[in-house]
């Protein structure tokens, strides 16, 4: 195949499976089924399996765009279907997009000079002037020295042949770095190749591994002995003079990491491929923090191979034990006075096989603090993990007392996820006064430090909840007092607005109208959610449904024009640790705040204005919320569909109220999965004049203000009953 421009190539090259056309068009997967059966000359399958059929993206683009089901791709999607389609596999596509990345933000003449003409010359002269880039971030020597391979070095030159493979795509990430810039790119495309392999990674969330890096602090060496995708050195605030070390056992969760640090920061990147227990790569290593997500519950992790192995300085961990074993060679690469910070699974500090190693640790003052997080933290999602915060002992005089810290009273309601910041500031305080006074006065029901002689029983549990008191008698009381005041006049508040009697109405013939040709007619604009931002609203114009009556013949107020973007479109966060909350599809289901939030992203994301309403499209339930001021400016989140009505021709109460119909949302839903997936696109409404719109409206908004105040009831009768029941048997509340 002859490779001469790069357009033709860049398209015939890259297959897009059905989910991918799906998110090309903005709809369902059912929709592009339905496509393939009732159109001919729908294209036909180029590869995959009879089940997963994949199809090429130039004439299903070509099809697309002639049904009027798409104006144009948008080049970070064309980029990515073109790394997914890649013959070698998205992880080395991503590879090779990273070096040419760290290439164009190191010495962009040089790439705009060997860009100029075919692939063939591209992919020829790029490992020329690839090699003293990557050598000089990876490898071992002056890049002035002769090309030697170095094994150790987490990243290495592709070859001409690899990269001829790779041009288009290659081309495609540098216009797309154009716009972005090229960290911002490779922060793009790594997240999309995540979410796409969630079941092959173990992710550390952004908000965890921020907390981890302040626990440690300041360093001039990092070691993560299980980087994975770097999260955590990712977190760390380098700087030139620091030196950032990884390993893995994946050889392409390294170069990745490397790739991802090195476009990040200007510090020293050093990577290396090994299972970390069986094969040490940094024995002769001291640095000064190390932080670490280690597996858990491994039970083949080399407890036969290393027996007598010199990094059980505190005892050899038991099979049942890997986490104790993660612990033990992270104290051994520390230096003297050096800080480790590990992810453990709460088992951790409590099982009867690891507690004469917990003994030791704490006798010998190596284990200086354990923190609790809440529920929904880290994945395992349903598990409280904790943070053992760990120093290598020195010549000082073992502390005799270790910080219990229980952040679990900040997790988040209905799955949203914790209260990040009561947990940061909470565990960074407590900490941070500990490690000054060596001690930490009782905060009751959140931290308090043990004499280490007291957790010196058969036991040894580290457990915070086990040994931290309970709020004081007073605090309770006046806290449920409080409590069920405001229950009292939440009952009220729904008392007066219950809905009056129900009158009957003969049934109702209106002419009907959809979603999907609402927004083709510019009445209303259509955004999906998620971190990407991806517009779903690409179509040709067709001839706009009026929402007027034909029996009246009065057309609605205004007549709908062309659908523009969406205003509330930007990034999410800039610079720094900036958060940005997320509306998330529990908060609209619970009826909550926005709830999550968006680490320091580089992705477009869609943000919530007063007056869109947003659907989940996921659960099967009859939901869909008018955003309102408290919920603008929020980030749209995963599995949801926003609907930003025209006012001139569409009232945004009346749209929620008639999408939020039980028969309504049945004949929408698909049921092909384990899941019911709601196709917004498929939802009807009446089409009726914008005075009468407004007076469905104003009663869907009364009932949204009754649903609202029930709702309040009842997360507040939940409260009081609680403290009710804890008062009653702790002894804080009398019977009477």
């Amino acid at each position: 195949m002859e490779r001469g421009e790069p357009g033709p190539v860049q398209d015939n090259a890259t297959e897009v499976t059905a989910a991918g056309i799906a998110r090309l068009a903005g709809v369902g997967r059912a929709a592009v089924s339905n496509w393939r059966r009732r159109h001919p000359d729908f294209p036909k399958p180029v590869g995959g399996t009879e089940t997963s059929p994949s199809f090429a993206l130039a004439e299903v683009e070509a099809w697309l765009r002639e049904q009027g089901k798409l104006a144009e791709v948008p080049l970070r999607e064309r980029v990515w279907q073109q790394l997914t389609g890649h013959p070698e596999g998205s992880a080395v596509a991503l590879v090779h997009v990273g070096c040419v990345l760290l290439l164009i933000q190191e010495r962009p003449t040089v790439w705009l000079d060997t860009e100029a003409g075919s692939d063939e010359r591209l992919a020829a002269r790029l490992p020329g002037v690839l090699d003293p880039v990557i050598r000089s971030r990876f490898g071992c020597g002056p890049v002035s020295e002769p090309v030697v391979v170095n094994t150790a070095a987490p990243v290495h030159t592709p070859s001409g042949p690899q990269l001829l493979t790779s041009a288009p795509l290659l081309r495609g990430a540098a216009e797309l770095a154009a716009e972005l810039g090229a960290r911002q790119t490779f922060e793009f495309l790594l997240g999309r190749y995540l979410d796409a392999h969630s079941r092959q990674y173990t992710p550390t969330p952004a908000e965890l591994a921020d907390l981890m890096a302040e626990l440690a602090g300041p360093a001039d060496t990092v070691l993560d002995p299980a980087c994975g995708t770097g999260a955590l050195l990712r977190a760390v605030d380098a700087r030139p003079h620091q030196t950032l070390c990884a390993q893995d056992s994946a050889p392409d969760l390294v170069a990745l990491t490397a790739l991802r640090l090195a476009l990040r920061t200007r510090a020293a990147v050093r990577g290396m491929v090994g299972d970390t227990l069986r094969a040490d790569a940094y024995p002769e290593l001291r640095a000064d923090v190390v932080l670490a997500h280690p597996p858990f519950n491994e039970r083949n992790w080399g407890h036969d191979e290393l027996a007598y192995d010199a990094r059980w300085e505190y005892g050899f961990p038991a099979r049942t034990e890997s986490e104790l074993a993660w612990v033990q060679h992270a104290l051994a690469r520390l230096a003297d006075g050096g800080t480790a910070v590990l992810l453990m699974p709460p088992a951790a500090a409590s099982r009867r096989s690891g507690r004469r190693i917990r003994a030791d640790l704490l006798r010998r003052g190596a284990l200086r603090a354990v923190i609790a997080l809440p529920v929904g933290a880290a994945p395992p999602y349903n598990l409280p993990l904790h943070l053992w915060v760990l120093r290598r002992p020195d010549r000082t005089p073992a502390a005799p007392e270790v910080l219990l810290v229980d952040t679990g009273v900040f997790a988040g309601e209905a799955r949203g996820g914790p209260d990040w910041q009561a947990v940061r500031d909470t565990a960074l305080d407590t900490w941070r006064a500990f490690a000054r006074d060596g001690r930490l006065a009782e905060r009751p029901g959140l931290a308090r430090s043990v004499p280490v002689i007291e957790l010196l029983d058969d036991d040894v549990d580290l457990a915070p909840a086990r040994h931290l008191p309970p709020a004081t008698a007073a605090d309770g009381v006046e806290q449920l007092a409080a409590v069920r005041d405001d229950l009292a006049a939440t009952l009220r508040l729904a008392t007066g607005l219950t809905p009056p009697p129900a009158a009957p109405a003969p049934p109702a013939r209106w002419p009907v109208t959809t979603v999907g040709e609402l927004a083709r007619g510019g009445a209303l604009t259509l955004r999906t959610g998620g971190t990407t931002g991806t517009v779903t609203t690409g179509f040709a114009a067709a001839a706009a449904p009026t929402l007027s009556t034909p029996a009246t013949g009065t057309p609605a107020a205004g007549t709908p024009t062309t659908s523009t973007p969406a205003t509330g479109t930007g990034t999410a966060a800039s610079g720094g640790h900036a958060r940005v909350p997320v509306l998330t599809d529990h908060d609209v289901l619970a009826g909550s705040r926005p709830s999550g939030t968006l680490a320091e992203s580089d992705e477009e994301t869609v943000l919530t204005e007063p007056g869109d309403v947003v659907v989940p499209v996921l659960g099967g339930g009859s939901v869909a919320r008018v955003v309102d001021a408290e919920t603008a400016g929020a980030a749209l989140g995963r599995n949801l569909v926003l609907l930003r009505p025209d006012a001139a021709s569409l009232d945004a109460w009346f749209l929620a109220g008639f999408l939020r119909g039980t028969a309504n949302n049945r004949q929408a839903s698909s049921y092909a999965s384990t899941a019911t997936r709601l196709d917004v696109r498929r939802l009807q409404l009446p089409r009726l004049p914008l005075d009468e719109q407004r007076r469905y409206g104003e009663r869907f908004r009364a009932l949204d203000e009754f649903e609202r105040a029930l709702r309040q009831a009842g997360r507040l009768g939940e409260q009081l009953l609680r403290g009710m029941y804890d008062g009653l048997t702790d002894g804080t509340v009398a019977p009477h």
